[in-house]
């Protein structure tokens, strides 16, 4: 009778918890990964990725290579970021993220390509001294990497794809734009009434 008690008692914590593999309550693990120290936490104003009518917040998180914290000399190599923006629905995220790697490719030059790291299917990023990983999850996008990088980390990829499963589409990238809202147009100002330049009515009037 005991032991079932104490195995309610774990499975009572574990739901409250979130479980292993639920997502963080602050976004980003805040704890060590495997091969790489929990560093620091911040909440990041700005989110990169948005979401027409999905308001959302972000969080991020450093982590430092521990074999270079043994030897005392971290390089930029030895540090990942990952930041995770929340959002308050699904809607709108693929087709956001979509547009937004394409416009990195379209005008700023950044190498984009879709591939698959420890089984998380995502959007690896290069270009400017820095390589990213970024996918949508449900409810989420989430980026891994750093400036200074020349590769992806599989074992933060894969950790955070364990809490943050990638909802990226196969060939997402190359076919057309998933559905998705669209920012809605903002309307234009009422021109003040001129009496020397009056105008028709029938300019101001809306078409049915």
């Amino acid at each position: 009778m005991r032991a079932c008690v104490s195995l309610t008692v774990v499975a009572l914590l574990a739901i409250a918890c979130g479980g292993p593999d639920a997502p963080p309550v602050r976004g980003v693990i805040e704890s060590d990964v495997d091969g790489w120290s929990f560093r620091r936490y911040q909440s990041v104003l700005d989110v990169e990725v948005w979401v027409p009518n999905n308001r959302a917040v972000a969080h991020t998180a450093s982590y430092a290579r521990k074999e270079a914290e043994k030897r005392g000399r971290l390089s930029e190599q030895d540090v990942v970021s990952a930041f995770v923006t929340r959002y308050q629905t699904d809607a709108g995220i693929e087709r956001a993220l979509i547009k937004f790697v394409r416009r990195l490719a379209q005008e700023s030059g950044y190498r984009v390509e879709e591939r698959e790291v420890a089984d998380v299917r995502l959007v690896a990023i290069s270009g400017a001294g820095e390589t990213w990983a970024l996918w949508p999850a449900r409810r989420h996008v989430v980026k891994i990497g750093g400036p200074g990088r020349r590769d992806i980390p599989e074992s933060v990829v894969e950790a955070y794809g364990e809490r943050y499963p990638s909802e990226l589409k196969a060939g997402a990238l190359d076919a057309p734009l998933p559905g998705g809202p669209e920012p809605t147009k903002a309307p234009e100002p009422e021109e003040p009434f001129d009496p020397k330049n009056p105008k028709p009515e029938w300019k101001k009037a809306k078409k049915p």
